[in-house]
């Protein structure tokens, strides 16, 4: 009599988990600082869109204050090209920022509520950023040039834009402060963008950022 063969196949082995490797990305974050209200929003917003569009289409990520005028023309340009826009907000909550601060919440795809009124917002926001980029401005951008400058950040200047963009560098002169690696002066929110992004990666880069090609990402198995 033949011993018959069982049927049922034998049950496989589940295959290694493989390593999955976390790559660093160069995800630069560009702030974008600009007046929210007066007379350089409606001159300078399609220079604020190009602004805006240019980091996306560049491959950075771009942060506001979450607020209206040149900032939200930024973030709308970013918005239509598919980039990605966080906003951080002076508004402890969305109620707040709404109902109290007047603010929008459009054409961002997160909005962070530091609960720190526009000072406290205006630190955090230059301090999240790799380089901050002026468009025109009032005494808000100021604040935030200031903050950045200090910090030693890359900062972009659309000259022609007006306001306290293109009073920058007599600024500079006035208070005798001259880091002109730091600063990048274009007309052009093309230029200006490409020049901000290769500064950032020439200083990353020397300061060994990119040293770490592959790790293992938390909770992978090898």
């Amino acid at each position: 009599m033949t011993k018959k063969t069982s049927s049922k196949a034998a049950p496989k082995t589940a295959p290694k988990t493989a390593e999955i490797p976390y790559r660093l990305q160069h995800q630069y974050k560009i702030c974008v600082s600009g007046a929210a209200a007066g007379e350089t929003v409606e001159a300078d917003k399609d220079l604020a869109y190009e602004v805006g569009r240019q980091i996306a289409l560049q491959g950075a990520v771009l942060l506001t204050g979450a607020t209206t005028g040149l900032p939200f023309y930024a973030a709308k340009g970013n918005y239509e090209c598919g980039g990605i826009a966080i906003g951080l907000s002076p508004a402890s909550t969305i109620k707040e920022h709404v109902n109290a601060y007047k603010l929008p919440v459009a054409y961002h795809d997160v909005i962070i509520y530091t609960g720190f009124n526009y000072s406290g917002r205006n630190l955090l926001l230059t301090r999240s950023a790799d380089a901050v980029i002026t468009i025109g401005g009032r005494m808000g951008s100021l604040n935030e040039f200031t903050i950045a400058f200090e910090d030693q950040k890359i900062l972009g200047i659309l000259l022609g834009s007006g306001g306290i963009a293109d009073e920058i560098p007599h600024l500079l002169h006035t208070a005798k402060k001259e880091l002109s690696s730091k600063i990048i002066y274009s007309t052009e929110p093309k230029i200006l963008v490409q020049k901000v992004i290769a500064a950032i990666h020439e200083e990353y880069s020397k300061a060994g950022y990119f040293d770490l090609k592959e790790i293992k990402r938390p909770g992978s198995r090898g």
